[in-house]
């Protein structure tokens, strides 16, 4: 599993091409397009290149256009802004001379505060007392565990589950599957790429369809997340998601992530696309 961590790590280690020009490739992968995490996670590695002393603390993110998993990403950084507390990116990530994503992003020098927080809820399993989630036919390790750098242990809304309850409500563990270098940066673009795995599949649990049997079409349309306090993706973090809205072909979904201690890491919202497929005449 090691070698998958590894491989994401290199995945986000994007090129410098110019001055706040980077490049990014999307990995040996049998997909449609690329997978709308990895630029999200790519384009906030680039924004972070460009600024010192300060972490990022939101990011709001559009999905234009599906991305070519057989081209480079070139990502272009704007420096919006350079305030004494705030500094603001924009990026756009450009593929075949057209923008396919493009991505705010505030980071914030460290302050003393106020604090609160909404609570882990009680009652979760611990994910040693839960099973991984692997796809039908897909490779594991001697553990049972799909071999993919981010391992996945359902509470409840399991791609299984689908259609067994029509509550839009997904609870899961997350962390990557090998260890991590100690930089805060890594440890946070890499939740940003791994955001994107569970939550838009909230609004799709309150449709009438069975396991993996989904006649839609589902794609990201926006992604936001604020980042609370630091996190690690090499220990595991519990995602509890839930979605409030679909309608117009559209889905919404709200997630709140805790660490293992009980800390309130991140929250994330995403809207999708979701739309019954034509069917062929």
């Amino acid at each position: 599993m090691q070698a998958e961590v590894d491989g994401l790590i290199k995945l986000l280690d994007l090129e410098p091409i110019e001055k706040d020009i980077f490049r990014g490739v999307s990995p040996q992968e049998d997909r449609q397009r690329v997978f709308g995490g990895q630029v999200a996670g790519q384009a906030l590695v680039a924004a972070t290149r460009t600024v010192e002393d300060r972490t990022v603390h939101s990011l709001q993110a559009y999905f234009i256009r599906p991305g070519d998993v057989s081209a480079p990403l070139l990502y272009l950084v704007e420096r919006v802004r350079d305030g004494r507390s705030f500094t603001t990116r924009r990026v756009t990530a450009i593929q075949h001379g057209q923008p396919i994503f493009a991505m705010s992003a505030s980071f914030q020098r460290h302050e003393e505060g106020f604090e609160h927080q909404t609570e882990l809820p009680r009652g979760i399993p611990d994910p040693e007392d839960l099973e991984p989630f692997v796809w039908p036919d897909f490779p594991v390790d001697d553990q049972g565990r799909m071999i993919r750098p981010i391992e996945l242990r359902y509470v409840s809304g399991s791609p299984e589950q689908r259609g067994q309850s029509r509550e839009p409500r997904l609870q899961v563990w997350l962390r990557a599957t090998g260890t991590l270098p100690v930089d805060p940066v890594l440890h946070t673009c890499m939740f940003t790429y791994a955001s994107d795995m569970t939550v838009l599949d909230t609004a799709t649990k309150a449709l009438p369809v069975q396991g993996n049997e989904i006649d839609i079409q589902a794609a990201s349309l926006d992604h936001a997340m604020w980042f609370h306090r630091p996190l690690r993706m090499d220990d595991w973090i519990f995602l509890d998601q839930v979605s409030n809205s679909a309608s117009n072909a559209r889905g919404l979904a709200w997630g709140t992530a805790w660490n293992r201690t009980g800390e309130l890491v991140a929250s994330v919202v995403q809207e999708g696309l979701i739309r019954p497929l034509r069917k062929q005449p």
